[in-house]
């Protein structure tokens, strides 16, 4: 989506439905933005009915498969019209590739064949349609079922290697031992819970959930503490509406910061000719910061209610916490907590979209024979688009993220003495982390080259300089870690980890793109 809030430009053309024209033009927000809106907040009330009345105790697998992608596929037409043949394509075409390629090769295939068609989709946008302006955006799906589809293809690549080391042990249970029919794959890819948002999941996750054994499994895993001696045999399945409740109250509190504080706050001010001239840079670091703060809640909707619309279909579960409740956490993709209390530029970054942090560690990190992290971010930044913003994003991540592992690992244990200078440490390094972000992030919202070297020149390149400077100095006193560790950099692979990250942020006692939602 382009920026939430924004009115539309004169010129601007939607390719989608036009019924919802009058409640774009009495909110002030563009056509294209109410429609998703509006398809999100019908896909919620939806899910509920496909969870009741779909319910897989009385209804066959292939009527749900059907109902969730036809129901998808309208979804895709009334949000961008013609446009959605852009979807449908690259889903028709590995279709193709997955039940004709050789097992060997499938992963590689599918791959080349969804970035590439994705890295067209970003060409044209960016530079043959003013920066996406004047058009419908729709490389947000595509994204989206980029990701699902390599995610299925790797998958069916490892289920025929299963006896290979690399997955001998945690990545077992998401192996795919057979190829997917026609209407599994159609509905894993356009299901209406995920088609615009997100996130991406497993396949098998969302095949269980389709045929009814995604909560009775997950139950079973946890026999020993859900109802005493007796276990599953008599816990019922839980119920989604509690989660569903407390995320969409989450929602309600974005929204209203971001009507309230954001549209207050916007990034472009950042680089003001009069505003980079006449500020000091205290003030100017200030203001950045704030901005940048106020930028998030709209992530923090969009991908909060995508959560909350899986939940509602019984979608979700990730099985009983420590303290023998239900969590519907499988697939949050962000822990607000998380990421606010963050003091390192690693624990930032393993709670904001955390699906796609799955997905890249999955087809690149854990792959990749060398240069892991440069691989990763590159691989991000090419999925998000070809604007120069996110390049200039993605390549200053990593020596931050160099120079950050380093000054942790050489300073830290310093301060672990007293509970206070541990509390002097937190605060600082949760300082460090926010303005490094801010800075790194920056030209993520700003797109383009010019705006992004203002900003830069405007606090004086200082977060490249500290970084280089840090990761060149402490490279010679600490050894590169082994992969066994440094393979967490991207961490939240695991259900577990996942359930970690996440459990805590989902309950409302604790608070549970780029302008795009990805």
């Amino acid at each position: 989506l382009r920026r939430m809030g924004e009115r539309a430009v004169p010129g601007f053309k939607t390719t989608g439905s036009k019924w919802l024209l009058p409640v774009s033009d009495f909110m002030g927000l563009p056509l294209d933005q109410v429609n998703f809106l509006a398809c999100q907040l019908f896909a919620l009330g939806a899910a509920f009915w496909f969870r009741l009345y779909l319910s897989p105790n009385h209804t066959s697998p292939l009527v749900r498969h059907a109902v969730a992608t036809l129901v998808g596929f309208f979804f895709l037409i009334f949000c961008f019209g013609w446009y959605s043949a852009h979807i449908l394509t690259v889903v028709a075409a590995n279709y193709l590739i997955i039940i004709k390629a050789n097992i060997n090769n499938v992963h590689q295939y599918s791959m080349l064949t969804a970035m590439g068609y994705l890295t067209v989709c970003h060409v044209s946008r960016a530079f043959i349609f003013n920066y996406g302006i004047l058009s419908t955006d729709f490389s947000g799906p595509l994204m989206i079922v980029t990701q699902k589809i390599t995610t299925l293809a790797f998958q069916l690549h490892d289920g025929k290697k299963e006896r290979m080391q690399m997955h001998a042990n945690s990545h077992t249970y998401t192996l795919i031992l057979v190829r997917p029919s026609l209407i599994e794959y159609l509905s894993y890819n356009l299901n209406f819970l995920s088609v615009l948002v997100g996130p991406c999941s497993n396949y098998k996750d969302y095949i269980d959930f389709i045929e009814g054994r995604h909560i009775s499994t997950r139950l079973r895993q946890h026999s020993g503490t859900c109802n005493g001696q007796n276990g599953y045999g008599k816990t019922p399945e839980p119920s989604p509406l509690k989660a569903v409740c407390q995320k969409l109250l989450i929602c309600c509190g974005c929204m209203l910061f971001f009507l309230i504080v954001t549209r207050s706050l916007p990034i472009t001010y950042n680089v003001d000719p009069l505003f980079v001239s006449e500020a000091p840079f205290i003030t100017r670091l200030t203001y950045a910061f704030l901005s940048i703060q106020a930028a998030r809640p709209k992530f923090y909707f969009a991908w909060t209610l995508a959560d909350a619309v899986n939940n509602a279909a019984g979608y979700g579960f990730l099985g009983m916490d420590e303290n023998g409740k239900p969590s519907w956490d499988l697939i949050c993709n962000l822990n607000i907590l998380g990421i606010e209390a963050a003091t390192s530029f690693k624990t930032f970054i393993d709670n904001w979209n955390i699906q796609t942090g799955i997905w890249l560690k999955t087809v690149c990190y854990d792959r990749a024979p060398n240069h892991k992290l440069a691989l990763t971010f590159m691989l991000s930044a090419l999925w998000h688009g070809v604007y120069p913003g996110y390049y200039f994003t993605f390549i200053t991540a990593i020596p931050i993220t160099i120079a950050a592992r380093a000054i942790r690992k050489s300073v830290r244990h310093c301060f672990l003495g007293s509970r206070g200078l541990k509390l002097g440490y937190d605060v600082l390094t949760w300082a460090a982390t926010h303005l490094t972000i801010c800075y790194t992030v920056m030209p993520f919202l700003l797109l383009a080259v010019e705006p992004t070297l203002v900003y830069y020149r405007s606090m004086y390149f200082h977060v490249h300089i500290i970084s280089i400077l840090a990761a060149i100095a402490l490279h010679q006193k600490h050894k590169p870690r082994e992969p066994s560790a440094t393979t967490k950099t991207f961490s939240s692979a695991s259900s577990s980890s996942i359930s970690s990250s996440c459990s805590a942020q989902c309950q409302p006692a604790h608070s549970n793109n780029n302008d795009k939602v990805h």
